[in-house]
């Protein structure tokens, strides 16, 4: 007998309503590791018009397809599962701190990342839910206002109802919830748009930084996603569009999507030994040429662009799940970026990005980009002209980009010291640089 299961739907390209594609089953085996089953459904398999879950590992086959890895998890439903912020609220609202992935799945609002679904029916659609779920922007607005006003006037009515208790969480992001955003999906102007609220141990206004680095990456010639600030209640909201989202008459076109996570095959659990070996770039770059060879020519020196773009903004937080591939169609291509955040540190000789690059590993060092910009279809000519042109661009336009976002004065001298910092220009062939500590090279897989 399973000790779980639960079926997965996918919203097809060029439709807007969710078939049933096969089936999850999550047990745990007598020394107590969980296993993970997923098959396709044979009518599924049948269609013509049936695609892939993922370029890595559910491809499309009648047998099925098991694994213990991920606590019993395949990487494709792992990236449709919610994130830190939207796992905190099913855990408060089930009074359960650890819920099983099924659970989390299930109870998840259905404007998950990517084309899937989930439910206990062997029909879609899966269940509404009642909490969260997508808001329309003037509305949270709304209740956002009425719950200000009533902390101001006792005497004011404050909202009720469970758009209510969602306005609520989003607005106190108490220390209940932890480290976690708060983050909702709004839909506005016929997109939805994901609303990313400050925290109340936030050192600077996180919301308009976001905004600032978005639009500072536009400039360095980067495809990024599109972003706009707003305002809820008393709180500065970064709006950040959806780009596996397309309006469609009736509904939304849902696009397909794959985290870095999923394409390295690796882990990001605090638990997981050695969780950083799969952690890289140049990795990711030989994946991105097996799942989208069709683009990789634009993908590749796209991808050396974001790199270029973290190690200049000490943008550490640059994790596999913050690189993603999109199908709109049939073909995968590199999604826009996203989640771009500077970390001003105290050191001024190294700072390392979350996955490797080159020669010194994940120092954020333009000898070590340059290093293997072959890899990413690069000459050292081209990778040069890059680097370099960005190197001037971000000095001379970060502080105007942030404070015409709406940065503070107070704020920008906070993050002064993420931009360009000191080390990023040493040269590393010179005797007297320390360049220990250096990360193992990850070999280049054959295509």
């Amino acid at each position: 007998m399973p000790s779980e299961e639960c079926f997965v739907y996918i919203t097809l390209p060029g439709q807007t309503e969710p078939v049933t594609a096969g089936r999850y089953q999550l047990d745990i085996n007598r020394q107590g590791v969980a296993v993970g089953q997923f098959v396709y459904g044979l009518s599924y398999i049948e269609r013509k018009d049936r695609v892939e879950f993922d370029p890595v590992e559910l491809k499309l086959q009648i047998p099925p397809f098991r694994t213990t890895k991920l606590r019993g998890n395949f990487g494709a439903l792992r990236d449709s599962s919610p994130d830190a912020w939207g796992r905190k609220l099913i855990e408060t609202r089930l009074g359960n701190p650890s819920p099983t992935e099924i659970q989390y799945l299930l109870n998840s609002p259905d404007d998950r990342a990517g084309a899937l679904g989930f439910g206990l029916s062997v029909q879609p659609p899966a269940p509404v839910r009642t909490f969260n779920k997508t808001l329309d922007l003037a509305r949270l607005i709304a209740l956002a206002d009425q719950i200000v006003a009533a902390e101001k006037d006792p005497k004011a009515p404050a909202p009720a109802g469970s758009d209510a208790e969602q306005a609520e969480a989003l607005m106190r992001a108490g220390t209940s919830m932890g480290g976690a955003r708060p983050k909702a999906t709004v839909e506005d102007e016929g997109a939805l748009w994901l609303a990313k609220f400050p925290h109340r141990e936030d050192r600077w206004n996180n919301p308009r930084v976001e905004h600032a680095m978005l639009t500072l990456a536009h400039e360095c010639g980067i495809s990024c996603a599109e972003s706009r600030m707003t305002t809820v209640g008393d709180k500065d909201v970064v709006l950040v569009r959806r780009f596996d989202r397309h309006k469609a008459e009736k509904g939304y076109f849902r696009s397909r999507m794959a985290s870095a996570l999923t394409l390295l095959d690796a882990d990001d659990t605090p638990d997981t030994v050695n969780k950083h070996q799969k952690w890289s770039y140049l990795l990711l770059a030989d994946e991105i040429r097996r799942a989208a060879s069709g683009s990789q020519a634009k993908d590749l020196p796209e991808l050396f662009r974001r790199v270029c773009f973290n190690a200049l903004i000490s943008n550490t937080d640059d994790h596999p799940r913050n690189h993603a591939i999109l199908a709109k169609e049939h073909a995968w291509s590199l999604s826009p970026a996203y989640d771009l955040t500077p970390n001003p540190m105290i050191a001024l000789e190294r700072r390392d990005l979350a996955m490797a690059f080159g020669n010194w590993g994940r120092y954020a060092n333009r000898a070590n980009l340059l290093s293997q910009c072959e890899r990413f279809l690069l000459s050292k000519e081209e990778a040069t002209a890059i680097v370099d042109g960005m190197t001037s661009t971000i000095e001379a336009a970060w502080y105007r980009v942030c404070r015409h976002a709406g940065v503070s004065e107070r704020d920008c001298e906070l993050i002064r010291g993420a931009f360009v910092y000191e080390g990023f220009g040493y040269d590393l062939n010179d005797p007297t640089i320390a360049t220990d500590d250096v990360d193992e090279l990850p070999t280049m897989r054959p295509s």
